[in-house]
């Protein structure tokens, strides 16, 4: 928090020249998504997956349930299917450290993030193959390898913006290239 406020929000008011200090972007939540394949026929593995997520961010996850039921996947309304997290504030921050000094740089193979993970209205999604890149989860203790989706919503709707915040946040961007935002003539 000390590094977006000290650092990060008067670089970004320099690039991009804003006159009122409530123009600059912020994040304001990072959500934390687990999909469980499984999990209608495999309790524990749901179980593990709030256990590691818990693990990771510190705060206890709540699991999501279908929505609707759908006979070929052998769902019914109100199935368990996965688990989430949403962070704010302090522990957000504190997560966003982890993540991007510790975590990022253990993705095998890593070169870099790539700037298209942008929705067109400001926020970013990463996805994550393997739960075992925070240092937080015992490599023992896994009982299955997932991934998961990870989500920073910023508080612009433009993607050049939320991607020079981040950039300032200290994300491992790939290239220099800014993100392609698609409008209705599909260019």
């Amino acid at each position: 928090m000390t590094h977006y406020r000290e650092q990060a929000r008067p670089k970004l008011a320099e690039i991009f020249g804003y006159s009122n200090p409530h123009q600059i972007p912020r994040i304001t939540k990072i959500s934390l998504n687990v999909g469980v394949g499984g999990a209608p026929k495999n309790q524990k593995l749901l179980d593990s997956v709030v256990e590691e997520l818990g693990v990771i961010t510190g705060q206890r996850a709540v699991v999501t349930r279908a929505r609707k039921s759908i006979s070929n996947f052998g769902l019914r309304d109100g199935m368990p299917i996965g688990a989430s997290v949403t962070l704010r504030k302090k522990r957000m921050y504190e997560f966003l450290d982890r993540l991007v000094s510790v975590a990022i740089p253990r993705v095998r193979d890593f070169r870099g993030l790539e700037t298209r993970s942008f929705d067109g209205r400001g926020n970013y999604t990463i996805g994550i193959r393997e739960q075992i890149i925070f240092p937080e989860i015992e490599y023992d203790r896994v009982k299955e390898i997932h991934g998961m989706d990870i989500t920073v919503v910023t508080s612009t709707n433009k993607d050049d913006e939320a991607l020079g915040l981040l950039k300032q946040m200290g994300f491992p961007f790939r290239g220099e290239e800014t993100p392609v935002v698609i409008g209705k003539n599909g260019a």
